[in-house]
């Protein structure tokens, strides 16, 4: 996914390629990458995990990377980017965790996170008039993901998905199909 801002003539599959082997060399893997205008300016945002998280399934806690591995791979991410050239203008360099509310951007996540709480806002021109789904994910096939929401399961395209997160909760999220029991007093 590009998410160059137009006028910022970025390539990110060139940042991407020069990225993953330094943040392998530190035990981790890039899961994503987001070229953003903040108020101080144009912001490079690399987003790493432990290696391995994406094919193993890995929970956002068990794929959480320590603080002096986005550190090392920072110090040397920062003069690789510079002798390359891959960004013309000013711009501050974060490497840090996609964290427990990380985002859904591939078919990939969402199978990565079948079983988890999600909040998926929905295109405009998505079919029906639910704009926000707040459940959780239970399958994901054909280029779409069931969302159970209380006893409903909703089927939704994931072209017709503008922005997905996951949600953070205390404890273990229910089963697909299972809502969780209430507390009596």
């Amino acid at each position: 996914m590009n998410l160059a801002h137009p006028h910022a003539n970025i390539d990110l599959d060139a940042i991407s390629a020069l990225v993953g082997p330094i943040a392998r060399a530190h035990g981790a893997e890039v899961s994503g990458l987001e070229w953003t205008r903040d108020m101080s300016g144009w912001v490079l945002r690399v987003l790493v995990e432990k290696a391995g998280a994406t094919e193993h399934k890995l929970s956002t806690q068990e794929a959480a990377i320590d603080l002096g591995a986005c550190a090392a791979i920072s110090r040397e991410l920062s003069p690789a980017l510079d002798v390359a050239e891959l960004i013309p203008s000013a711009y501050a360099l974060e490497v840090g965790s996609p964290g427990v509310e990380r985002e859904l951007r591939t078919e990939r996540d969402f199978e990565r996170f079948c079983g988890s709480r999600a909040r998926l806002r929905l295109s405009p021109s998505s079919p029906g008039a639910l704009r926000v789904l707040d459940g959780v994910l239970s399958c994901v096939r054909d280029g779409k993901v069931d969302v159970e929401v209380g006893q409903r399961t909703h089927t939704i395209s994931l072209g017709d998905i503008k922005h997905a997160r996951l949600v953070f909760q205390f404890g273990p999220a229910p089963k697909p199909g299972k809502t969780p029991k209430k507390k009596s007093n």
